[in-house]
């Protein structure tokens, strides 16, 4: 079978590894994992137990840096941890630097960036896009297509819908103050954002606080609020039945 192993990689037991897949030098494997074919894992990566890697999956990759960015690549950047018992669909990339918690769900073609903390049990859907500099919780949703912006937080228990963008220069990319006000968004537990809908740079949602579908989003959302339109209002409260408090134990 066509591998690449480096001797140097410690591979538990009963491990399944597919064609062309290649293992890179100290890299660590742990007990029961499924990798398929063709995944690379870059150097000193470490996967825990019963971990299944799809096709074309690739873990631990370094950032480019354009001429024009205006961060560069450290070159001390910390090898990607992947804990035990995740899923990992195909074509997805997670940068070095990554540290991802246990049984996360990640499918197909999303892509984690670097020094991003992922906690547990949360669910990345088909495409999703996590930026740099970003922390995420525990039992969160991310669904297809949604965009995660750099230095955001997301803390536990929040909803993304489908398509749902986040954004962090006010600036668009022009005038050099906008390097002294990058800020991305923040989610407190239990905050959710329907399809299709725009936050600003800088903006928090607070606790239960919702966004409905298509809004925009330009003012912290209050606590247990409805907002909707563009710009977006507060509607109505969250009702009772819809509180995080009280659906907990349907999670």
């Amino acid at each position: 079978m066509n591998q690449h192993i480096a001797k140097s990689a410690k591979i538990g037991e009963n491990v399944t590894i597919g064609i062309n897949t290649i293992i890179m030098e100290n890299v660590k494997i742990g007990d029961n994992c499924l990798i398929g074919h063709n995944v690379v894992i870059h150097p000193d990566s470490e996967i825990g137990e019963g971990v299944r890697i799809d096709d074309n999956v690739i873990i631990g990759k370094k950032p480019l840096s354009s001429p024009r960015s205006i961060f560069k690549v450290p070159d001390n950047l910390e090898p990607a941890r992947i804990g035990s018992f995740c899923q990992i669909g195909a074509n997805v990339v997670i940068y070095a630097q990554c540290t991802i918690g246990e049984r996360n769900l990640i499918a197909d073609l999303a892509t984690i960036r670097e020094n991003v903390t992922i906690g547990e049990l949360n669910i990345i859907g088909r495409n999703v896009a996590i930026e740099n500099f970003v922390t995420i919780g525990s039992r969160n949703k991310f669904e297809t297509n949604s965009y995660i912006t750099a230095y955001s937080e997301v803390e536990d228990y929040c909803f993304v819908a489908p398509c749902a963008a986040t954004s962090n220069d006010n600036y668009m990319a022009r005038d050099k103050e906008r390097f002294n006000h990058f800020k991305g968004v923040t989610l407190k537990s239990g905050a959710r954002i329907g399809v299709g809908a725009i936050i600003l740079p800088g903006i928090k949602i607070a606790g239960d606080g919702t966004v409905a579908a298509a809004a925009v989003v330009t003012k912290d959302v209050p606590e247990a609020k409805i907002v909707l339109g563009s710009p977006a209002r507060t509607f109505r409260d969250v009702p009772e039945a819809q509180l995080l408090k009280n659906n907990l134990d349907k999670k």
